[in-house]
């Protein structure tokens, strides 16, 4: 194994919140007589990036009310609903890992970076990354340009890339990094497969680590 970083995103990689989010969002539909989210495979099938596309599926009107007024609203319930959310089982195994064998660790995120920073340190693992990058406002549109500017600081790296959904695979094609998925977060198993023949897709961080070892 010659990498020498791992880039980790956050929500449903490193933070089992899949329950929160579809805790937050069916508030919001409910409130409005909107169908809800009625299990967790449904939201799995349903949830993409950019987040604005993924509220147009499941039945909010923009034109009635817009994102910029909703999204606020999901934030303040999620980081509510959130505080039952933990780590998934193997992080802190995962992090060692690539500790014990001299490769950095970074965190890269669609939350806001201020959001990102406060849940890293109330789960008590902040400081075991180099770098936290996250998006300077609320609105989750992409990981892409926060990824573009990483590589242009890192050219040298031979990066693995960990994530959960098919907007991880976008973003670790432009790190120029491999592509470890987990199929326990925001996007079902079938939809990490059909992205590439090249990701790599695990159950769990704890198979991807026998994978590595």
């Amino acid at each position: 194994m010659d990498y020498t970083y791992c880039i980790w995103d956050f929500n449903g990689t490193i933070f089992d919140d899949v329950d929160a989010g579809i805790e937050s969002v069916n508030a919001l539909l409910f409130e409005r007589r909107l169908p809800i989210i009625e299990s967790k495979e449904a939201y799995r099938e349903v949830f993409d990036f950019p987040i604005i596309e993924y509220y147009r599926k499941i039945g909010f009107d923009f034109e009635k009310e817009p994102y910029e007024v909703i999204a606020p609203l999901w934030v303040e319930l999620y980081m509510e609903n959130s505080k039952r959310s933990k780590l998934f089982d193997d992080v802190i195994s995962a992090i060692d890992f690539f500790d014990e064998r001299g490769i950095k660790q970074s965190v890269l995120s669609a939350t806001e970076k201020n959001m990102l920073d406060g849940q890293l340190c109330e789960l008590g693992i902040f400081d075991r990354f180099e770098e936290i990058m996250g998006r300077d406002n609320i609105y989750a549109e992409s990981k892409l340009e926060l990824a573009q500017s990483w590589k242009e600081k890192h050219r040298d790296e031979k990066v693995l890339f960990i994530g959960d959904t098919t907007h991880d695979y976008e973003t670790a094609r432009i790190l120029g990094a491999d592509c470890y998925l987990i199929s326990a977060g925001h996007h079902p198993e079938h939809k990490l497969r059909a992205v590439s023949d090249e990701v790599k897709v695990f159950g769990t961080l704890r198979e991807l680590i026998e994978y590595l070892k």
